[in-house]
């Protein structure tokens, strides 16, 4: 049987949090789906197209090492819904602190609640991760902040040019 994982988040932009966790979770699965969550009432910084050209590049040296396939994908339903539709037995969240984990734990109680055969794991971030949000480098890049230690030299490169792009 093929253990196929789901994890989730806007990635706006692809953090080195989001891809701790992409890496240790891609290591538990076959195929681990990464699910982009599309909501129309918010207004990202890039756009859906762009975060799949972020996380591919992003993560295929990860699917490389792991020796599994990682699949991405849009969604703008549950997230359980969403793991559900492809197949996944496995959502996997990041933990940054305490606050994280009252909310995630709440999530996966109602997440098991609605679809029993998903369980959710938790990895907490690594320490050099812990203070990472997606949040924070977004508002540190587009006020013309060095991000180099927060994102890939790839994504501070997207976030330059959309910092430099806003100042227009």
């Amino acid at each position: 049987m093929k253990r196929i994982g789901f994890t989730s988040g806007s990635f706006d932009p692809v953090t080195n949090g989001h891809m701790d966790v992409i890496a240790r979770a891609a290591r538990m699965v076959d195929t681990l789906v990464i699910g982009i969550g599309v909501h129309p009432g918010k207004s990202p910084l890039f756009s859906t197209e762009e975060k799949i050209e972020m996380l591919k590049a992003e993560t295929a040296a990860i699917a490389k090492k792991s020796g599994g396939k990682i699949e991405i994908t849009t969604f703008a339903n549950l997230t359980v819904d969403a793991a559900h539709a492809v197949g996944a037995t496995l959502i996997f969240r990041g933990l940054r602190d305490g606050t994280d984990f009252d909310y995630e734990m709440q999530m996966a109680g109602m997440n098991g609640a609605m679809a029993p055969g998903v369980d959710t794991v938790f990895l907490p971030a690594s320490p050099q991760v812990r203070h990472i949000t997606a949040t924070l480098v977004r508002q540190i890049a587009l006020m013309g902040g060095d991000v180099s230690d927060f994102v890939s030299a790839g994504v501070a490169r997207r976030l330059k040019a959309k910092a430099a792009k806003s100042k227009q």
